[in-house]
């Protein structure tokens, strides 16, 4: 089999070595450079392609005619994507006379789209997993090659969810590519109305409405901790990130607090609309989790006192 190879970030990275090592011919790896907006914590695929010895190219714009063109001259019998940014064109995937794959970070048809991984962990899922699918010209809809699921417990964030999904990636590239290099690529229905679409998420979709349930509250912090932008509230003209917390007892804190951040008992606690508490266990301040200062406990109650002062002048 040999293959064109669309990838990015660590599923991109892990990916490509099961090919490799499952002896597919890869003939050529397209990539993305790093942005200069982007917190680089995983692998670089064009770091991965040079260890493995195989030729990349970097490919921001897949309907650019250069690299249509750099990907029939490899003559593919297959292309693979395992996260590349951008929608690969229909007239691209049809350069493959076997067909064109996508590994998705979720099972399928659940969370089809963009960050599938954050959106599980905000809407309280407790399983996810990662699907190998045939690329189609709607995003995520194409019959199911082979599927992994994998566990989301209570406490876990998205980046150690991300973590499992890799491997769950990993684990279903492996088990399936002896099938595909025979000729005998399965082919299970991916029926989209029993599934769920997704768009993207905006570092804004992290501020925090502590009036919501505690729950809800504490499964957006789960869902954006770092390594991503992180769950915010702003306080008298500054910005703190919730990075880590645990939910908390209700009875373990006073009646009457309103929602919001507080310091009971020597820790900072988010009261929420139903009552609930959360305990924050990392408080940051700054613009976004890449640029954030750690804020102890007495600094900021000393900054409650200070705008409660304000605020009774």
């Amino acid at each position: 089999m040999r293959a064109v190879v669309f990838a990015y970030h660590n599923v991109g990275d892990r990916c490509l070595r099961v090919l490799h090592a499952r002896g597919v011919d890869v003939a050529l790896v397209v990539t993305h450079r790093d942005r200069p907006d982007e917190n680089i914590w995983f692998r670089r695929v064009a770091d991965t392609a040079a260890e493995l010895n195989l030729s990349f190219i970097y490919g921001e714009d897949p309907t650019d005619p250069a690299l249509a063109e750099a990907v029939r001259a490899a003559q593919p019998d297959v292309i693979f994507s395992f996260y590349y940014r951008s929608m690969i064109p229909a007239d691209l995937l049809a350069v493959a006379p076997q067909g064109a794959f996508n590994m998705h970070g979720s099972l399928l048809p659940k969370y089809r789209g963009r960050v599938p991984v954050n959106w599980a962990v905000l809407h309280g899922e407790d399983e996810t997993g990662a699907t190998l699918h045939a690329m189609e010209a709607k995003p995520d809809a194409g019959y199911i090659v082979d599927q992994t699921s994998v566990p989301i417990l209570p406490d876990d964030t998205a980046g150690e969810v991300f973590e499992k999904v890799t491997v769950a990636a990993e684990q279903t590239l492996w088990r399936v590519l002896p099938a595909m290099m025979a000729g005998q690529t399965p082919k299970r229905p991916n029926r989209l109305a029993d599934g769920s679409y997704f768009s993207g998420r905006k570092p804004e979709d992290g501020r925090i409405d502590f009036r919501q349930p505690a729950a809800a509250v504490y499964n957006l912090i789960r869902a954006v901790a770092p390594p991503y932008p992180g769950a915010f509230t702003d306080l008298g003209g500054r910005r703190f990130i919730v990075a880590q917390a645990r939910r908390i007892d209700t009875p373990a804190t006073p009646a009457g607090l309103q929602p919001g951040l507080h310091v009971v008992d020597g820790r900072i606690v988010a009261i929420c609309g139903d009552g609930g508490a959360i305990r924050v266990t990392q408080l940051l301040e700054g613009a976004n989790a890449d640029h954030a200062s750690p804020v102890s406990i007495q600094e900021f109650q000393n900054i409650i006192s200070a705008k409660s002062k304000e605020e009774n002048r």
